[in-house]
């Protein structure tokens, strides 16, 4: 245990002095990371020995997604989404159900052996979209407010979405229950998840700004104990809210949005935030490097030309076709459409979700694991490598009058 915590942190030390060299390149982070981790693991030099069946991973996962949805939504833009929320609407109500559909009936040509159940299972799992992995165009000033805000808002909101319906897919996997009863509890325990969720992310941010707000008032906060709150709330959220039944994910994402909205003044929100969103970058470094290590090793025997196929077909046609579909009425030029839709990365909810679908041991789950680990192979490499000088091209194509970033 203490060689795999000594290799990490050595790892993330080193790379904490180079970041920012690597951050005006095409390279994503995330590419470093995962071919890191398959390195050091089990299918390279062997220095990590990692169980992907292990708890700790699917903990780090969690903790790490719940991590990064909270200081995304808190740093949220509320003016502009206000002006502009017609994107992120269209995305979720029509583009996110077509896309698990589509990749549904993908999965029924490429894989017949999988149940509908496990089909609906890897649709789901590739569904939500990882703006971590296009940070380039999520930060990009040149590209245009509406697109930046309505990619980031549809990947806060999309994994959490979509964590009570892979709960539900996975109850009526384990327990198939005939009739319409089943399906009557599984909308029931659909709805709790989201309600839970709600409920618990309001409630926290708002009593969390209330009692900063109250100490700081009175100068109780300390400079050295001011860079805990963001991060104690973000994980209180998560836990209280996956502890009552309800989605973890959403709490958080709902609550960053909360506690963003009430800060009194911006730079003290980001003074807040900025530890957190610290964090949150080494606690996916560290998922990354757990997933090249842990879960490509295996992933490497098993890829087939459906797999392969399937994850060709989920980062273009499965996303990009729900994607135009969705933004069609909407007030965006046909290379805004096809910019948002190749813009749809998968990352650390799609890995999370892969561990907790392989813990069920269910029917198919290996072939399940493998392609989801193989889709997020590849948006590593496509999208971590396209983002700027897409990002880039587009403002030039629009004719943005802001420069675009090197």
């Amino acid at each position: 245990m203490y060689q795999d915590v000594a290799i990490l942190f050595a790892f993330a030390f080193v790379y904490a002095l180079i970041a920012g060299r690597l951050e005006r390149t095409s390279v994503a982070g995330a590419l470093v990371f995962t071919v890191f981790g398959l390195a050091v693991g089990p299918e390279g030099l062997n220095w990590l020995r990692l169980d992907v069946h292990a708890q700790s991973l699917r903990t780090l996962a969690e903790f790490t997604l719940a991590l990064v949805l909270f200081t995304d939504a808190a740093n949220a833009d509320l003016r502009v989404l206000r002006l502009n929320y017609t994107i992120p609407e269209r995305l979720l109500l029509i583009g996110l159900p077509l896309t698990i559909l589509l990749g549904t009936a993908a999965a029924a040509v490429l894989f017949p052996a999988l149940g509908i159940i496990e089909r609906a299972l890897l649709a789901t799992m590739l569904a939500p979209t990882d703006a971590a992995l296009g940070k380039a165009v999520v930060v990009n000033p040149a590209v245009p407010a509406p697109i930046r805000e309505g990619l980031n808002v549809e990947s806060g909101l999309n994994d959490g979405i979509c964590v009570p319906l892979l709960l539900v897919l996975l109850a009526l996997a384990g327990e198939p229950v005939g009739g319409a009863g089943s399906w009557n509890l599984a909308l029931h325990h659909f709805v709790e998840e989201i309600g839970i969720g709600l409920v618990v992310g309001t409630g926290l941010a708002v009593a969390g700004v209330w009692a900063l707000r109250f100490s700081a008032d009175r100068g109780w906060l300390s400079t050295t104990w001011r860079q805990l709150p963001a991060i104690a709330l973000a994980f209180t959220t998560f836990a209280a809210a996956q502890a009552l039944g309800g989605s973890g994910f959403i709490a958080c994402f709902v609550g960053g949005i909360a506690a963003g909205a009430l800060a009194r003044h911006q730079e003290r929100k980001h003074e807040l935030l900025l530890s957190a969103e610290g964090s949150g970058d080494l606690f996916g470094l560290l998922t990354w490097v757990l997933f090249g290590a842990a879960v490509i090793g295996q992933a490497l025997g098993r890829l087939t030309w459906e797999v392969l196929a399937y994850a060709v077909l989920s980062l273009t046609a499965i996303r990009m076709i729900p994607v135009w579909l969705a933004l069609v009425g909407a007030d965006l030029r046909a290379d805004g459409k096809l910019f948002l839709g190749w813009f749809g990365p998968r990352g650390l909810a799609s890995i999370v979700f892969a561990v907790i679908v392989l813990d069920a041991n269910l029917p198919g789950s290996e072939t399940l694991t493998a392609t989801v680990a193989w889709t997020v192979i590849l948006s590593i490499l496509a999208h971590g490598l396209t983002a700027s000088p897409l990002a880039n091209a587009f403002a030039r194509r629009i004719g943005t009058t802001q420069a675009p970033v090197p």
